[in-house]
Parts: structure tokens; C-alpha cells; sequence
């Protein structure tokens, strides 16, 4: 009786994993995860890019060392201060990012449905 109950389950358990591997399959998953593991490998590559070939020649212009990043409006004599700068910073790599995905997109034609 309990050799037939774990045999039960275990049909269960070999069922449940083919419909998960059937999902995985459908639904592109992988697909997904590899598109997720270069997107972020993209940004560390045009975060890279802002911070260390953009932001430095503006950061001249402006008269800081830190690039945009050291730009900050004063809040009084409290010391603190609205980072107006990382802000800026964070935006124009945000921007460069969604510039360099839409590109690749195109360039792959991922964009255009299959019928």
C-alpha cells in the first residue's frame, strides 16, 4: 500500500515537472532569462559609458571634478543639498540605455510580430 502511495506521488511530482518544463517551453521563458542577463550586462556596459567618457568633459565645463554628479543646489546652512546632478546623471544614462535597446531591437527586428 505505501510502495503504491509513493509511486502515486511520484507520478505527480514527474507530471508537475512536465508541465513546468511544458510552460517553460511555450512560454519562451529562456527567451527571457537571456534577454534579462544581457540587458543588465548592457547597462553596466552604457553605465560604464556615461560615468566615464560623458560625464567628465561636463563635469569640466561645469567646474566640478565629479562630473554632473558633483552638481547640488545648497539647502541653507544645514549642509544638506538636492543632488540635482546624480539626478541629471542618472537620467541621461537612463536615456542612452533605452537609446541603445531600441536600437538593437531594430537591428535584430525583434519589433515585427511573425503572422
Amino acid at each position: 500500500m505505501a510502495v503504491e502511495k509513493i509511486k502515486g506521488v511520484a507520478s505527480k511530482v514527474k507530471g508537475g515537472a512536465n508541465g513546468f518544463m511544458d510552460f517553460i517551453k511555450e512560454q519562451n521563458i529562456i527567451g527571457l532569462a537571456i534577454g534579462l542577463v544581457l540587458g543588465s550586462a548592457a547597462g553596466v556596459v552604457v553605465n560604464s559609458l556615461v560615468n566615464n567618457v560623458f560625464m567628465p568633459p561636463i563635469g569640466l565645463l561645469l567646474g566640478s571634478t565629479d562630473g554632473l554628479r558633483g552638481w547640488s543646489i545648497p539647502l541653507g546652512n544645514s549642509g544638506a543639498a538636492i543632488g540635482l546632478g546624480a539626478f541629471l546623471n542618472d537620467l541621461i544614462n537612463f536615456l542612452i540605455l533605452a537609446l541603445v535597446i531600441y536600437i538593437v531591437i531594430k537591428c535584430l527586428k525583434l519589433d515585427k510580430k511573425d503572422k
